[in-house]
């Protein structure tokens, strides 16, 4: 029995210290871009992972008498930062592009010759997203602007250009559309988007569409995405 505890604690302790450093270097490994964002991101939740796991033996170790420990300590940080970032994705569906107009989307043009997305079908995939979109984003929807929309346009893109994380890979003022990519502040992740401005009778309605590289959910970037984008815009009237 004397010899069980200890080997709880240490057990304890070295999951807590690799969960510890799965999940620092995860997203800094990724924000400096040496690994990809996906590996980064695999590293943090492996990390988490690790922390519930040490969360997990630490009690058990204190339980049968050996009293708190560092690995538990660790465990219980690990697991409540892990819980903090994964828990919120738990309310959004297991989707990763999202559009203000779900029946006449805004179609990438420039996007699908990027390199990153060689192979990769840009196409909105239609009534079945449509409805797991309008389920869980109630809200979103295209932004109108009193302006007509040549002058809505110059407005959109200049805002677009001042957008933090975002490049500007298309812009053509003759369909007034700009196509672009936002990059992630933490892992870097790479997201596509595109936004057009189209007639509203004497005024504009701002359409955009913003779609995920990596995996099938998105934990709500997308639609945040839009919604702090037109956010910006409104504020710069």
């Amino acid at each position: 029995m004397a010899q069980a505890r200890p080997r709880g604690q240490r057990a304890a302790s070295l999951l807590g210290a690799a969960a510890a450093v799965a999940v620092v270097s995860g997203p800094l490994l990724a924000h400096v871009d040496l690994v990809a964002a996906m590996v980064g991101f695999g590293l943090f939740a492996g990390g988490g992972v690790l922390g519930i796991g040490a969360l997990v033996t630490g009690i058990l170790a204190a339980l049968r008498g050996g009293g708190l420990s560092t690995g538990l300590a660790a465990g219980a940080v690990v697991t409540a930062i892990f819980l903090t970032v994964a828990a919120p994705g738990r309310k959004f569906p297991p989707i990763n592009d999202l559009t203000t107009d779900t029946v006449n989307p805004p179609e990438f043009v420039a996007a699908p010759a990027l390199a990153r997305n060689a192979g990769r079908d840009m196409r909105y995939a239609g009534a079945a997203l449509a409805a797991q979109q309008q389920a869980a984003y109630t809200t979103l929807a295209p932004l109108p602007l009193k302006a007509p929309p040549d002058d809505a346009f110059r407005q959109v893109e200049a805002v677009a250009r001042r957008m933090p994380g975002w490049e500007i890979t298309r812009n053509d003022p003759g369909v007034r559309t700009i196509e672009g990519v936002a990059t992630t502040r933490l892992f870097h992740f790479k997201d596509d988007f595109v936004i057009e401005v189209r007639p509203h009778g004497d005024s504009s309605l701002v359409e955009m569409r913003s779609k995920s590289r990596d995996g099938k959910g998105d934990i709500g970037a997308n639609a945040a995405r839009i919604q702090g984008f037109f956010a910006a815009v409104q504020s710069s009237r």
